[in-house]
Formats: C-alpha cells, sequence, structure tokens
C-alpha cells in the first residue's frame, strides 16, 4: 500500500467519535455488532460502517465464533503506521467520562441478552 493512503486511512478512522470511541471498548474485550451499537446507543447500519473504517485502517480485525462475528483490535498489525498509533491511543482519553461509561457497559456486556432483543 502507498505510504500516503495508509496514514490517509489511520488518520480518516482516527477522525470520528465513536471510532474512538469503538477503539476504546475494544480495550475491554472483543465485542460483536450487537453489543457495541447498545454500547454507542447508535444504529447498526452506523457502527457496521465505522468498523468497516477501522478495520480498513488495520486497526481492527473480525473473527468468526460459532454464530457470533468478534471484533478485536489488531494488536500484532504489521503495518509500523498504525502499530505506533495504536500504542498511543492506549494512553488516551484515560479520563474521559464517556470512554470510561463505554468501557463499564463493554465490561458488563451480555451478548445473549442484547443480541436476542435486537
Amino acid at each position: 500500500m502507498n505510504e500516503i493512503v495508509e496514514v490517509t486511512q489511520i488518520f480518516k478512522a482516527l477522525s470520528d467519535k465513536n471510532r474512538l470511541r469503538i477503539l476504546k471498548i475494544l480495550e475491554i474485550k472483543p465485542l460483536c455488532v450487537c453489543e457495541i451499537t447498545d454500547i454507542l446507543g447508535l444504529a447498526t447500519s452506523t457502527v457496521s460502517k465505522h468498523l468497516s473504517i477501522l478495520k480498513a485502517a488495520h486497526f481492527i480485525f473480525e473473527q468468526k465464533e460459532c454464530k457470533w462475528v468478534n471484533y478485536y483490535l489488531n494488536q500484532s498489525t504489521q503495518m509500523p503506521y498504525v502499530r505506533e498509533i495504536a500504542e498511543l491511543t492506549r494512553n488516551w482519553l484515560k479520563n474521559n467520562e464517556i470512554v470510561l461509561e463505554d468501557q463499564r457497559k463493554a465490561a458488563l456486556s451480555d451478548r445473549m441478552k442484547i443480541c436476542h432483543k435486537q
């Protein structure tokens, strides 16, 4: 991939508050779309779009497990810019009230309750 395109994708991925919130909740544990949708209070289609942008920038990856598709932080990326920025983002927003509440919800998230009601 062209280096300038890679860097542009990285900054595009980080330029939205909801994508930053997604990265911060995935620090807690892998989550499915239903859980992320519930935590953020957004439409499923909106969350899916955010996830596709984060995936294109290599910040996250998805893995199918039985009937679930889980999203994970991509901590073993081979892309140096992503690896460096991802390391920095772990230290961002540590005391932000919205992020702390999102992370609390993520820790308590129960997909068996959430995904069946949607």
